[in-house]
């Protein structure tokens, strides 16, 4: 008789923990579900998305690298800007695109480089405290976009073409449109008159004059 109770007593206990398991997944997948499905939603390549997207600092970054002693690339941010891009996606001929980085606002991870990349050696950024980017063309060529503009930086203005790529679309938990952009590209840094650095005695430059400028932008469509 024992013998039956507490066998009775295991089953129910195992049914028991395997409805609490069975519920406790069901819940996890339901919240799974829910939370993908409100969260992000993709929108369509084929849907129109026009509009004027505002970049979205804390999601982005405004980086570049430099090559130093011939060995490695030395990666730094610019951690103030700001931009827009006004997105035609019927006529992309008239898109536009604009961005400012305010060149204080410099970080490669190294406070006394920092503070040296702020001196006129440099960007001099008390005198020209901005690097600001306004296009001219944009352009699509299979799924490669193009954007050309005047990119204005120590006071020198020069024409520059770069390569991005247009990723996608998507909607947060608010609803909200949000447009993602890559892009890279290189500038010759002599060009806008930053000419700090010596050759080593190899003859191998201490800093690169080729920069990499490389992008990653969130934007919100603004309503």
């Amino acid at each position: 008789m024992k013998t039956k109770i507490f066998a009775g007593m295991v089953v129910m206990a195992l049914v028991g923990v395997a409805f609490w398991g069975f519920e406790a997944n069901a819940r996890v997948m339901t919240f799974e579900e829910n939370f993908f499905a409100r969260s992000v939603e993709v929108a369509s390549q084929t849907e129109d998305m026009s509009g004027k997207y505002g970049f979205d600092k804390a999601h982005s970054a405004v980086g570049f690298r430099v090559k130093h002693m011939g060995l490695v690339d030395v990666p730094g941010y610019f951690r103030d800007f700001a931009g827009t891009i006004n997105l035609n996606h019927k006529d992309v001929a008239k898109s536009t695109v604009e961005f400012t980085a305010q060149m204080k606002s410099v970080d490669t991870g190294n406070g006394g480089r920092d503070n040296h990349l702020r001196t006129a050696d440099f960007f001099e950024v008390e005198k020209f405290p901005e690097m600001k980017f306004t296009s001219t063309k944009v352009e699509k060529k299979k799924k490669q976009w193009l954007v050309t503009g005047d990119l204005t930086m120590k006071g020198v203005t020069k024409s520059v073409t770069i390569p991005f790529t247009l990723v996608g679309f998507a909607k947060d938990a608010r609803g909200n449109t949000k447009m993602g952009v890559t892009a890279e590209t290189s500038i010759n840094r002599r060009d806008f008159g930053v000419n700090y650095g010596s050759n080593l005695p190899s003859g191998v430059p201490v800093l690169s004059d080729n920069i990499a400028v490389v992008l990653q932008i969130e934007c919100n469509l603004q309503k």
